[in-house]
């Protein structure tokens, strides 16, 4: 298969489908590869958290660094700026916040 029929690609074979291996090499970057995973319900907890991160902080350039669950932009009249811990504080969220 040459990846280009629409229909799955080869196994280990990363030029053939280069959005699933971009998400799975994000994955592996910013997550798995800074946790140790001791049994199969704490994967499935950290894999949520990620995914929600994924979707809902973090910047992504191809959508000028916007999530892809769009955030209104806040400006400084809102408060200062305040640091959420996601992911199990591997990764954050920052906010304004009023005093």
């Amino acid at each position: 298969m040459d990846g280009h029929s629409g229909s799955p690609g080869t196994p280990r074979s990363p030029w053939q489908n280069p959005f699933a291996e971009r998400l799975v090499g994000s994955i592996r970057r910013e997550c798995l590869d800074h946790v140790i995973v001791f049994h199969d319900a704490g994967l499935r907890r950290i894999l949520k958290d990620y995914f929600e991160y994924y979707e809902r902080c973090r910047t992504h350039l191809s959508l000028e660094k916007d999530a892809p669950v769009s955030r209104p932009v806040e400006l400084p009249s809102l408060g200062q700026v305040i640091e959420i811990p996601k992911v199990g504080g591997l990764h954050h969220l920052y906010t304004r916040k009023a005093a």
